[in-house]
């Protein structure tokens, strides 16, 4: 088995990063950065979502596997008091794996003859820097509305717990294939009119947005922006590509919002 191991820089992630590195060279394991079979991301949530960036061209072949070197996130299942047990893990691995919808975002400059595309594991967003962004919305091909406010987000079921639900979006199981739009601030009075609710959309429709004449509209596609290109349009669909992440105790996912965002029984009766 070929093993990548992708840290943040944090003093702590890089000490775990070291132990691992010299328990898999003991245990013979082949340490590949270029070409591995599992990718172990080290830090929380943000690390992870770096680590599907650099290797997003090989996800077919990839599983992943989080140390959380902080709080819980949603994309780490281990602690790094726990390496030991990974390591475990790892040796009587049966290749067993959990996927999740990723987002296709695909985007029409003015300045290219081709469409740029981008792949996103939370969410895209659409913003614009020094005026109030106005934006056709269409679902499937059909204007649906004429969006005006401060922007719209697209999120992945995975997403819906991330910059999303900040926005009163619903959280989705990933096992839905759906993509979901949140409304940032926008303007609804007698003039203008939006849905003003998040939006659910099903996995065969398709989504679009073209923006008006501007060339100062921020793209985001995670943590990653694009801007100063003038955007003639945008289209959101689910991707035919997924992540993988390697299945050795991969936690429930309503247990993960739940500790995320309610906390334990256990924990509320510490703080009585």
């Amino acid at each position: 088995m070929k093993i990548a191991i992708f840290a943040n820089k944090r003093p702590k992630s890089q000490a775990i990063k070291q132990k691992l590195q010299q328990k898999f060279i003991e245990r013979h394991f082949i340490l590949d950065d270029k070409d591995p079979d599992v990718v172990i991301s080290i830090g929380g949530d943000g690390t992870l979502l770096s680590a599907f960036h650099h290797y997003q061209d090989n996800l077919e072949k990839i599983r992943f596997v989080g140390v959380h070197t902080g709080h819980l996130g949603f994309y780490t299942d281990w602690r790094d008091d726990e390496i030991d047990d990974l390591v475990v893990s790892l040796q009587s691995d049966n290749r067993q794996a959990v996927s999740y919808p990723l987002l296709e975002v695909s985007v029409k400059y003015a300045d290219s003859p081709t469409r740029a595309r981008y792949l996103a594991l939370n969410e895209s967003t659409l913003k614009r820097n020094s005026a109030t962004m106005v934006t056709d919305v269409y679902i499937g091909g059909e204007l649906f509305e004429r969006f005006r406010g401060d922007g719209l987000c697209v999120s992945t079921p995975t997403g819906s717990t991330a910059y999303n639900k900040s926005l009163d979006g619903a959280v989705v199981h990933p096992n839905l294939e759906v993509l979901q739009i949140a409304e940032i601030g926008s303007i609804n009075n007698r003039v203008f009119r939006t849905l003003s609710s998040p939006m659910i959309i099903a996995p065969n429709d398709w989504i679009t947005f073209r923006p008006t004449k501007g060339s100062d509209f921020i793209l985001t596609v995670d943590s990653d922006s694009y801007h100063n290109r003038k955007i003639c349009e945008i289209q959101y669909k689910v991707s035919k590509r997924r992540i993988y992440f390697a299945k050795y105790r991969h936690m429930h996912f309503w247990r993960r919002v739940q500790e995320a965002f309610i906390g334990t029984e256990d924990e509320d009766r510490m703080d009585l």
